[in-house]
This record gives structure tokens, C-alpha cells and sequence, in this order.
């Protein structure tokens, strides 16, 4: 794993083999804060996920359907397993959804670019998550997919 912020105590990236078994293994990802605009950075990803073949489940008390799947008010509200959530909140929401994730049996909890919170990591690590912090799904995936690490 790789340090993310340069300090030792600090969150680590999972390696770019760990991060292929993660998406590799996936088959739902929730996805928190899933917008129905399509100008927003979350439903084109979210977008790009489902064409890749991930079942997309929209995460989002103001949805009520995305990307034709049902949205759910939280993630405890979703009503089957999920392997990943992929969460498009600011930084200060993500512990919340972090302990939401643990609740549900979520594999991982995946915060997008630029979203870093130390607490949402340690409530994921603690809880059996891989957590993966401040870098884009749509990018990881493309890029594994090139073969460049």
C-alpha cells in the first residue's frame, strides 16, 4: 500500500493489484451522492461503471431514480449486498457513510477524487473494509485497464 498523505500514521492507497482484485471482484456499487444531472462528475461516472457491467445502485435522499436503477435515501435503506460504495460527498459526511458501510457489509468504501477524511478510513479499516481514498473509480479503472501503474 501506498502512504497517501506522506506521513506514517496516515491512510494507505491500496497497490494497483490490490485495486484490480477490488474492481475486478465487484459486481454492485453503491454510489453516494449519485446526481440524475448528467453534468455532474457522479453520473458520469456512475455512467461509465454501468457500461463497464457493474450494477449501479443510486445512494441519494433527493433521487428517486438514476440511470434507470431505484435510488435509496441511505445506504442502509438498499436492499441487497453491495461491494462497493463509491461516495461523491464532502469529506466531512464520509464517516458517516463509512460506519453506514461497515453496517451493511459493504467489501469497500472508495471516496472520490479529492475526498481524504482520516476518521471515514479508520471506521472502514476497523470495520474489515479496503478503503480507497482521493482518487476517481472511472480513472483507476481506465488506467488498469491500459496496464499503466
Amino acid at each position: 500500500m501506498t502512504d497517501v498523505t506522506g506521513d506514517d500514521s496516515a491512510p494507505l492507497m491500496p497497490s494497483d493489484q490490490e485495486l484490480r482484485s477490488i474492481l475486478g471482484e465487484a459486481k454492485t456499487i453503491a454510489v453516494v451522492g449519485l446526481s440524475s444531472k448528467p453534468h455532474r462528475d457522479s453520473h458520469s461516472v456512475a455512467a461509465y461503471l454501468q457500461r463497464k457491467g457493474y450494477r449501479i445502485l443510486p445512494v441519494n435522499p433527493n433521487e428517486t431514480e438514476v440511470l434507470g436503477e431505484k435510488a435509496y435515501p441511505s445506504l442502509l435503506d438498499v436492499p441487497e449486498h453491495v461491494d462497493v460504495v463509491d461516495v461523491f460527498r464532502r469529506a466531512e459526511y464520509t464517516p458517516e457513510v463509512a460506519e453506514q458501510a461497515v453496517k451493511i457489509g459493504a467489501r469497500v468504501l472508495w471516496l472520490q477524487d479529492g475526498i481524504v477524511n482520516e476518521d471515514a478510513w479508520r471506521i472502514g479499516q476497523e470495520g474489515g473494509l479496503d478503503v480507497v481514498m482521493g482518487v476517481c473509480i472511472r480513472t483507476t479503472k481506465s488506467r488498469l485497464e491500459r496496464g499503466a501503474s
